[in-house]
């Protein structure tokens, strides 16, 4: 039988950095030691199974959220631009202790999304995915016409995170959910 695990994306893999098999990755994580501390990680594209690999080091490119990191199985560049979108994993026991407040972003995949509306809240759909290219913003799949919209992850468009009641309340800008 297959042991079920569960994943937390840490980052993404935006593209190869030199000729040794090096790799840019745009940080998602306020936990620097998961692109610097040697270790196990996972690499996934899609939802297809990840692959485990060893970070064997890494380190931050001055002045932006790109980390270089360097993994076992990786020793060239045409190996590394093969790697280019994939997601940077590592399993959800893994989660430092955050404060009071705090969360980890992939634990706002699948909570439900709800709108205040002529006083009444609703719930409209479900957040089913992250982007995090300049910035980061929440997939959300919209029940009504089961059409995805992205949703900036801003506090002045998602005021309200419940964790422990599964949902974000959203006020988005007018328009944005009939994109």
């Amino acid at each position: 039988m297959k042991e079920e695990r569960e994943w937390l994306v840490v980052g993404i893999i935006t593209s190869s950095h030199g000729v040794k098999g090096e790799l840019k990755v745009k940080s998602l994580s306020d936990f620097s030691e998961r692109f610097t501390k040697p270790g196990k990680r996972w690499l996934q594209i899609d939802k297809e199974e990840p692959i485990l690999h060893n970070l064997n080091s890494g380190y931050k490119k001055p002045g932006k959220d790109l980390f270089i990191i360097s993994l076992d199985k990786i020793k060239d560049k045409d190996s590394a631009e093969k790697l280019k979108n994939y997601k940077l994993l590592v399993e959800s026991d893994n989660i430092p202790k955050l404060e009071e407040e705090e969360f980890h972003l992939n634990q706002l995949l699948n909570l439900r999304v709800k709108i205040e509306q002529d006083n009444k809240i609703k719930i409209i759909g479900e957040v089913i995915d992250l982007l995090n290219e300049q910035n980061t913003l929440l997939e959300i799949k919209i029940y009504e016409n089961n059409k995805n919209i992205l949703i900036p992850f801003v506090k002045e468009i998602i005021p309200i995170i419940d964790l422990k009641k599964n949902f974000i309340l959203i006020n988005p800008p007018k328009g944005l959910l009939e994109l």
